[in-house]
Parts: structure tokens; C-alpha cells; sequence
């Protein structure tokens, strides 16, 4: 890999790649040009070649990319050719929701332990992990070498997990919950922020639609 900083939007893209190759693999085709990967994720071929020449040389010229050898590249370049341990804090359907999603992924990214702070829950069984109470989320932590935290509480609970994460040893956080969390500079955090989402797609509806609602 080169050395360089490589920008959020680049590795956000990566999985998206890594996606379809899988796709392409799973129906035998054994080569892709950047043109076609281009007109079947709606990107332009130019960016998608910018994009893996970060990382090395993987294409030739004329062939275009070895399917199988760019799904092993990538994978290799986002660390799930490694087993990475996941906590998750949180037992509500969210949680369960989660759980029940990444227990079929065929990639090393798994959670293994699930935490909550309500004692109705601890004891409960999610996809064959008992929910541990809040307690035992440091030691767990530790124990099991989770590596990434998921944050599924709410929003005036998520800073109190974020900075038990953080004391644990994790190295990154997903989170749930509708509030920014103050975290040191060393941990990565992503927020998954529903509402932004719906509200910024409210953004380009049609006048149309309002039209035809007062009807």
C-alpha cells in the first residue's frame, strides 16, 4: 500500500466494491472491467481505478481486474482477513436486529458479547450471547479482544457507553444514537444517523407530491 492519507470517501467506497465482486464471484465471472463496475454502482470507471491505485496495481490492461484477487485485495486492505471481535451495547430490537444480521456474515467481523443496563434483559439470549450487564463490559472487552463497539442505547445513555468503550481498550465505535460523542482522537467513530438521512431525502421530494396529497 502506498503511503499516503487516504480520504473517509475512499474507504467508505471500498466496501461497496467488495460487495459486488462477491456478486460477480458468486455467478463465476472471473475478470470486471472498471467501466462495468462503474455502470453497475453508478460511478465513474476513472474514480474506481483512482480509487484502487491507492492501494497497488491490480488490474491489467485490456483484462481488467481479476474478480477473486481484487475481492482477496480489498479485503485484505479492510482488515476482514482477520478475525475482528465486536461488542454491542444495547439489547433492544435494534440490537437484536444487528445481532441477527452479522451472524450471517461469512466475513471474521462478528459480535461477540452484548451488553445492556436494564435487568430485564441481562440473561436474555441474542443469537446464542447472553446480554451481559454493564458491569462486565470492561473485562469482556479485554478478555475477548473486541476491537469495535456498537452503540444502540439512547442518545442521553450513549456518552456513558462511548467512555466505557473508550476505557476498555476498544479502537473504534458504531453509533446508534442521536448524539455526537466525545471521544479521544485515537478512536474512530461513525455515526449511523437515521434521522438526518430521512430528513435530508425530504430535501429533493417533488413539489408534486404535495400538490397531489391536498387533493
Amino acid at each position: 500500500m502506498k503511503s499516503m492519507k487516504i480520504s473517509e470517501a475512499v474507504v467508505r467506497r471500498l466496501p461497496v466494491y467488495l460487495r459486488h465482486l462477491i456478486e460477480l464471484k458468486q455467478r463465476e465471472v472471473l475478470t470486471v472491467s472498471s467501466q462495468d463496475l462503474g455502470q453497475k454502482l453508478d460511478l465513474n470507471p476513472a474514480q474506481i481505478r483512482k480509487d484502487l491505485a491507492y492501494f497497488g496495481d491490480f488490474g491489467r490492461k485490456g483484462i481488467g481486474y481479476d474478480v477473486s484477487y481484487l475481492i482477496e485485495q480489498i479485503r485484505h486492505i479492510l482488515k476482514l482477513d482477520q478475525v475482528v471481535n465486536v461488542g454491542l451495547v444495547g439489547a433492544g430490537k435494534l440490537g437484536h436486529a444487528l445481532c441477527n444480521y452479522t451472524a450471517y456474515l461469512k466475513d471474521n467481523m462478528k459480535i461477540v458479547a452484548v451488553f445492556d443496563a436494564h435487568e430485564s434483559k441481562i440473561g436474555s439470549l441474542i443469537n446464542n450471547h447472553t446480554v451481559l450487564p454493564m458491569g462486565d463490559l470492561i473485562p469482556t472487552v479485554r478478555n475477548h479482544h473486541i476491537r469495535i463497539g456498537i452503540i444502540t442505547v439512547p442518545a442521553a445513555e450513549a456518552q456513558q457507553v462511548a467512555d466505557q468503550f473508550v476505557e476498555a481498550g476498544v479502537e473504534a465505535i458504531l453509533n446508534f444514537a442521536p448524539v455526537i460523542l466525545k471521544v479521544p482522537s485515537h478512536i474512530r467513530v461513525h455515526t449511523a444517523d437515521f434521522t438526518t438521512d430521512l430528513f435530508s431525502l425530504a430535501y429533493y421530494l417533488t413539489e408534486s407530491g404535495k400538490d397531489a396529497a391536498a387533493e
